[in-house]
């Protein structure tokens, strides 16, 4: 490695040092039991009588965002409400940590979508699991909301108020989505994705090295839902309007997310004395293949480094980053040492990148920490 992660510093870092790191020990996902193919998804939206839009079909929709199928919750179905693809993807995290519920502290939950505006879907998920002993709370970053999340519940760690967390990424964007505009709808699902954080000494080798989180509510109106806060209610007209639905600037939307992503990534390495080359696997939130792909041309790196699994489950929102890692760990792609760069963005505008060495905090070192 080029690079001493331990002597630099980064904006989740303060002066204070912690005797504590962190490391994640188990993940988890779910997704809806119905998975829409393209082809269904075209036949479905074909019996709304929409205009019609030159060469729509369903390998339009491949070509331009990489998607071939995707998970959508039925609505009234309790199995696929938020909290419960949560506490499916919880279930399986704790079971590959050899964690049970009665050892989680702190339950920090990503979403936009919740099950309902009071109480927080933490809540739902707490009492769904019987986390007794855990302090639960929502975070709402939209599409980094994963990778906030985690970045929480290390400084909660390191701080010595928790040993234990889940850190889950859960959205049903379904129930937000507009399906007249066909050039949204197509990428948006529905899933979950859990993590078992847990303590660690400061000079472990393998855990959560650095976070970096931004915003910039400048571009707050290039992804919104515009009606159902507490200063606009839904009425009748904001309904038919669709303005309780997602409204999204997609060509701006792109552009913003692969300079963003790229920039920040490659801030994030140079702040800590690393190359790409350093890096073995890249986490991107899974918004669409064809941004992804720009961003690894931009970033220089190969595609082949980039984790995916949108072609199969869409644009998850929260769940995208939690659910790709999770499939990698479990198929063996990921292995302990390996260094890891999640690379995260979202409405808001909300922004953010984490680096871990991913595996057991078996293997500590004297003195400064180090790659």
């Amino acid at each position: 490695m080029t690079g001493n992660i331990g002597s630099s510093s980064s904006p989740s870092e303060s002066p204070y040092r912690s005797p504590f790191g962190s490391t994640i020990t188990g993940t988890g996902s779910a997704f809806p039991k119905n998975s829409v193919s393209n082809e269904a998804l075209c036949e479905r939206l074909g019996k709304l009588g929409l205009e019609e839009l030159p060469g729509f079909g369903p390998q339009w929709i491949e070509e331009r965002t990489g998607i071939r199928s995707r998970g959508l919750s039925t609505p009234g179905d309790e199995a696929d409400f938020n909290s419960s693809l949560g506490w499916q993807a919880s279930l399986r995290a704790l079971e590959m940590a050899g964690k049970t519920a009665l050892d989680i502290d702190a339950i920090f939950y990503a979403t936009c979508t919740p099950d309902t505006i009071i109480p927080s879907t933490a809540c739902w998920l707490q009492k769904k699991l019987g986390a007794k002993n855990a302090f639960a709370f929502d975070l709402n970053a939209a599409c980094s909301g994963f990778v906030f999340a985690l970045s929480t519940a290390d400084q909660f760690i390191k701080s010595g108020q928790v040993k234990t967390a889940l850190v889950v990424g859960a959205d049903v964007l379904s129930a937000f989505t507009n399906w007249e505009d066909r050039k949204s709808c197509i990428v948006f699902a529905d899933g979950a994705g859990a993590a078992i954080v847990e303590r660690t000494p400061a000079n472990a080798r393998n855990r959560i090295l650095a976070s970096h989180l931004k915003s910039d509510g400048e571009a707050w109106d290039l992804f919104q839902i515009r009606a159902g806060g507490s200063n606009q209610e839904v009425t009748e007209e904001m309904h038919s309007a669709r303005l309780d639905k997602m409204q999204m600037k997609g060509t701006e939307i792109f552009k913003a997310a692969v300079k963003t992503m790229a920039t920040f990534a490659a801030q994030t390495l140079e702040s800590h004395g690393l190359a790409e080359s350093d890096i073995d696997w890249i986490v991107p939130h899974q918004a669409n293949l064809r941004l992804m792909e720009a961003v690894a041309r931009r970033l220089g790196a190969s595609s082949e480094k980039f984790l995916v699994n949108i072609d199969r489950v869409g644009n998850t929102s929260a769940a995208t980053v939690p659910t790709v890692l999770d499939e990698a760990v479990r198929s063996g792609k990921i292995k302990p040492g390996q260094l890891l760069l999640m690379d995260v963005f979202g409405a808001g505008l909300t922004y953010g990148t984490l680096l871990l060495r991913w595996g057991p905090a078996t293997t500590e070192l004297t003195g400064e920490s180090r790659t």
